[in-house]
């Protein structure tokens, strides 16, 4: 059986290119049909509770943000959805384990074999992480009463929905970044997009005609999305002539025509809805069609999944650090490459556009409101934006997977230099004067959510400025010196966890620091400076200790990749360790200027608060407060006396 436990590993953790170039093995014709059917169940079923879920949670009309009855009957029919992808997952994991033995499918029953694939490799342990969430749902479904339950379950069936696609064809594909980022979005807004529909086909028809207008807006990003991503996905594994004449290549043809035909009906039927059919059930058979369309357009993105891409006649020579990187071996670092050279991380660079064109959105709405956006906030945004975008996929975030001085300067730039543009940026300030309110005086709608969430008892637990400076900091000392930063930098998910870390810790602390946005609790001035100072200590004395370690870090992952220049690995640990105090104080005495520049802004404004109450005192013939309080101590003196 040891032998079994060696061939399930090695077959999925080596490269998709190599699997191609030997052959996919034949487990025979019964689990040749059962793959596609079970994964496109699978897929069905969870974007069906997600559609549900996004119904419950944004569609269907709350109360002060509890459920109302519509709401629950809707997580009733969710919970099902959530038991069809729990068993569903479980006959694709069997299924998984009988494709790569090349076996039966009564031999991947076997205890032993399903305890090695699921402990042992990354796919094995995608599915049992799909499964675990398909039952938290489950269990959570059941109990929610309020509108922050449903949004909880569904940011776990999401989790649960994209575990797989760090394993799935795009992530060994030829330029790992692109197609891993563009297939995780494009599986977010198709599932989102079908989804919803699906969940408008089966609320009730009072609830149908209100949510109509929102789900609208909210579909045509879903529908973008979709078709930008799956184009750049579809690049990624079609990039050739001969690629196209493949079975592979007629699946996504039909899948694109599937998808340009939802986008033409959604929009026609939006419209003529709106105009003709509202309240009618004519509405309930529209939306009844295209949720069936969607449905063949997942089976067949379901097909997609279990199908072989094209091969390549000619490999690409694979190095050391692309198996382990996805990205090729590159040339010593310069000045002209770390300026020049890109790569895309198609999930970060994602994430990037996805918040500009929020933002952007966010300035439109204003301007053509009459209202004015500073445009020093805008210049904010777009220094943060760069930055973040510089230290992932430009020359320091491509060098970063090679060496740990230029992973630090990455570190340093997500994690200092682009939070600060960020939080000038006033994100919050932004979304809270153009996010729709209720659609009825019981609803609290988006924008009254996102302030009950900063109010909330979460927001001022993490604003409390001791726990900002523990995540910023002492994560360094979480991540550095313990063995979690080799793991996580062996994978592509920790390293898009690690930089998602950085940024979010970042804009946490300067948010609580110097951030213009409202703050659930308004922190004392000195405060700030002293966790400022604070910050300073914390960040040398960690420099320090990793400038002075005399062992490496990384748990020998440079070192597993071979790299021909700068062959001293501890000395580019000591050069990182400098980088990271060089780099990491300056920001911070710019925080700390920008602080006593607030500090004393606000005593003028309040100085100026002052005297116009006293000016408004004495043009009524009144005392102001200042008086008032002075008279109120001569009454004590004068009590304490007799």
């Amino acid at each position: 059986m040891e032998s079994v436990h060696v061939v399930v590993k090695n077959h999925v953790n080596n490269f998709m290119f190599l699997a191609a170039a030997q052959g996919i093995p034949n487990a025979g014709t019964l689990v040749g049909f059962l793959t596609p059917v079970v994964k496109s169940l699978q897929l069905i079923s969870v974007i069906t509770l997600i559609g549900l879920l996004l119904s419950s949670a944004f569609f269907i009309r709350e109360e002060r943000g509890l459920l109302t009855k519509e709401s629950i009957r809707v997580n009733t029919l969710a919970s099902i959805a959530a038991t069809v992808w729990a068993v569903t997952t479980l006959g694709a994991l069997f299924t998984e384990i009988s494709n790569l033995l090349a076996s039966p499918i009564g031999d991947s029953f076997d205890p032993t074999t399903v305890r090695s694939f699921t402990t042992q490799t990354a796919l094995g342990k995608s599915y049992i992480i799909t499964f675990l969430c398909a039952l938290i749902v489950l269990l959570f479904l059941t109990r929610i009463k309020k509108v922050g339950g449903v949004l909880f379950t569904l940011l776990i069936a999401f989790i649960g929905l994209l575990a797989p696609i760090f394993q799935s064809h795009s992530s060994s594909a030829g330029n790992h970044g692109i197609a891993i980022g563009s297939l995780l979005f494009h599986v977010i807004a198709i599932s989102t997009w079908v989804g919803g529909v699906i969940g408008l086909a089966v609320i009730s028809a009072a609830e149908r005609e209100i949510a109509i207008p929102r789900f609208s807006s909210f579909a045509l990003w879903a529908a973008i999305v979709t078709a930008i991503s799956g184009a750049i996905n579809a690049w990624t594994r079609l990039n050739s002539l001969a690629s196209w004449n493949s079975f592979y290549a007629i699946l996504v043809l039909i899948k694109i025509g599937l998808t340009a035909l939802l986008i033409g009906i959604g929009y026609k039927h939006r419209k003529y809805i709106a105009a003709k059919l509202s309240g009618t059930r004519a509405v309930y058979q529209l939306l009844t069609s295209e949720a069936l369309i969607m449905v063949m357009t997942v089976a067949i993105g379901g097909w997609l999944s279990t199908t072989q891409p094209p091969v390549l006649k000619e490999l690409p020579a694979i190095d050391a650090s692309l198996s382990v990187t996805g990205i090729s071996m590159q040339p010593a670092p310069t000045l002209g490459k770390i300026l020049m050279s890109y790569i895309p991380d198609g999930t970060f660079l994602g994430l990037l556009v996805l918040i500009t064109a929020l933002y952007i959105r966010g300035v439109v709405v204003l301007t053509r409101r009459g209202d004015k956006w500073p445009k020093g906030r805008t210049a904010a945004f777009i220094v943060g934006v760069a930055a973040a975008d510089f230290a992932t996929s430009g020359g320091i975030g491509i060098y970063a997977h090679f060496a740990f001085s230029y992973h630090m300067v990455a570190h340093m730039i997500l994690g200092m230099i682009a939070p600060i543009g960020f939080v000038l940026s006033a994100p919050l300030t932004l979304a809270l004067r153009t996010l729709p309110i209720g659609r009825t005086k019981q609803e609290r709608g988006i924008r009254q959510t996102l302030l009950a969430f900063l109010h909330s008892r979460y927001s001022l637990v993490i604003t409390n400025p001791i726990v900002a400076l523990g995540i910023f900091d002492g994560s360094l000392f979480v991540l550095y010196m313990t063995p979690l930063f080799g793991h996580l930098m062996k994978s592509h998910t920790g390293h898009l966890f690690m930089n998602i870390h950085f940024l979010l810790a970042g804009i946490l602390f300067f948010y609580v620091i110097v951030g213009i946005d409202p703050n659930p609790k308004k922190i004392p001035y000195l405060v700030r400076i002293i966790i400022l100072f604070a910050a300073m200590s914390i960040h040398a004395f960690f420099s320090v200790a990793l400038m002075s370690s005399t062992s490496l870090v990384d748990g020998g992952y440079f070192a597993s990749l071979d790299r021909p220049w700068n062959i001293n690995l501890l000395a580019d640990q000591r050069t990182g360790g400098a980088i990271g105090w060089a780099m990491g104080e300056i920001p911070i005495l710019i925080a700390l200027i920008a602080t006593f520049i607030q500090w004393t802004r606000d005593d003028s404004r309040e100085a100026r608060r002052i005297d116009r109450a006293a000016d408004r005192a004495d043009a009524m013939g009144i005392d102001d407060e200042l008086a008032q309080y002075n008279r109120y101590l001569r009454g004590l003196d004068n009590h304490s006396q007799e």
